[in-house]
């Protein structure tokens, strides 16, 4: 695999890692950090006006926090877990109001194999929170499951894997008043790359430039059809790199091709996979901060009209029991520049914090700027953006 790693990308990566690991900032100053809890309760967030009290509330699996004192309420009941020796039992999370009765709800993505679910709000009413089974019992594959709004009907779905038949598939949020089930629709043929119990990476967007999503694994892409249930989504074979977090498509280079971000699940590396003519990629490394960058993101941190890519450690990912899983659990974000080589910069948020399975992104104080929210095994934390626009 070649790596296209040249001197001022060298230069650039040994600035910040100096940076790093000097401990010149444990909080970048474009950021006001609040630590809501150093429970290991999830490593997935989400963020919902949960109260339909007008502020935006911090999920993070069976608990909400209640902007903005961050009161912790239960759903249903949980514990506290050990992080040196068990997994949650939320890996990713989502707000939203699934049953459209302008309640937000809570959408939770188990350990990997097992159905997804999601918690009914109770409309401020005191006890459990009613629980539904996401797309009859559907074991959810891959570990790195996308929630994105694959019908265009600006509704967030969820794009997985189906464990059992092997399929990538995608899960339709209810359309209806009062529905309370998810619909299941293949994209692929059975016994497809990306569908394993515990793959990583699986991302959407366009990679051939006609106009229509397709959907991106470590070992290609399926080209996507403006059938978004013909089950026949033709794979093409590519080396996109190691197992990792998800896969985000944009055109890193500005030359026209879309290319492929990817970041290590439990390795060491961030990198950019470049797309030639003939749909073949090239692998350049961005990134060596850390390992276990377990989960990504895009958004505009930075308000100069491109989607920047925000990813984190996955502290503690297999308990311990992988070689520097418990090093500085960083959480920092990678600016694209394509008009000048080598076409990334990148900026720390913490050194303190890091990043779980899935991270959340809102205008949390409503001034206008994305904030950041992360829930790992070092607890949940919100990142205020203060950068200047």
């Amino acid at each position: 695999m070649k790596t296209g790693f040249g001197i001022r990308s060298i230069i650039m990566l040994f600035f910040v890692g100096a940076q790093l690991v000097c401990g010149q900032s444990k909080t970048s100053t474009d950021f006001n950090k609040t630590v809501i809890t150093r429970d290991f309760i999830s490593e997935g967030v989400a963020v919902a006006d949960l109260n339909k009290d007008g502020k935006l509330d911090i999920v993070a699996g069976y608990y909400w926090f209640e902007a903005p004192s961050w009161e912790r309420h239960e759903m249903a009941p949980s514990r506290l877990f050990n992080p040196h020796k068990e997994y949650s039992e939320s890996f990713l999370n989502l707000g939203m109001d699934v049953n459209l009765d302008g309640w937000d709800d809570v959408v939770i993505i188990d350990y990997p194999g097992k159905p997804g679910f999601w918690f009914e709000n109770p409309k401020n009413k005191e006890g459990v929170w009613q629980k539904h089974i996401i797309a009859d019992s559907i074991g959810i594959s891959n570990e790195s499951p996308g929630f994105i709004d694959i019908d265009g009907d600006g509704r967030l779905d969820i794009l997985c894997g189906d464990v059992a038949k092997k399929q990538i598939v995608w899960l339709q949020a209810p359309l209806r008043t009062g529905e309370t089930e998810w619909k299941r629709f293949a994209l692929s043929m059975e016994n497809v790359p990306g569908t394993e119990q515990y793959s990583h990476g699986i991302g959407y967007g366009d990679v051939n430039n006609d106009g229509i999503e397709d959907v991106v694994v470590t070992e290609g892409w399926f080209e996507g059809k403006k059938d978004k249930n013909s089950a026949d989504w033709v794979f093409h074979a590519a080396n996109l790199g190691e197992p990792c977090s998800h896969m985000q498509v944009l055109d890193v280079n500005g030359d026209g091709t879309k290319d492929v971000v990817s970041a290590s699940a439990h390795k060491l590396g961030v990198w950019w996979h470049e797309q030639d003519e003939n749909h073949n990629f090239n692998t350049h490394l961005i990134s060596t901060t850390t390992a276990q960058t377990h989960a990504s993101i895009m958004a505009d941190l930075n308000n100069d009209g491109r989607a920047d890519y925000i990813t984190g450690k996955r502290f503690l990912a297999h308990n311990g029991n992988d070689a520097g899983d418990a090093e500085t659990p960083y959480l920092f974000w990678i600016e694209f520049t394509p008009e000048t080589p080598p076409y990334f910069k990148e900026h720390l948020i913490d050194s303190d914090s890091g990043a779980g399975l899935n991270i959340a992104v809102r205008d949390m104080n409503k001034d206008n700027k994305p904030d950041i929210v992360i829930a790992n095994k070092n607890g949940v934390f919100l990142f205020e953006n203060t950068m200047k626009n």
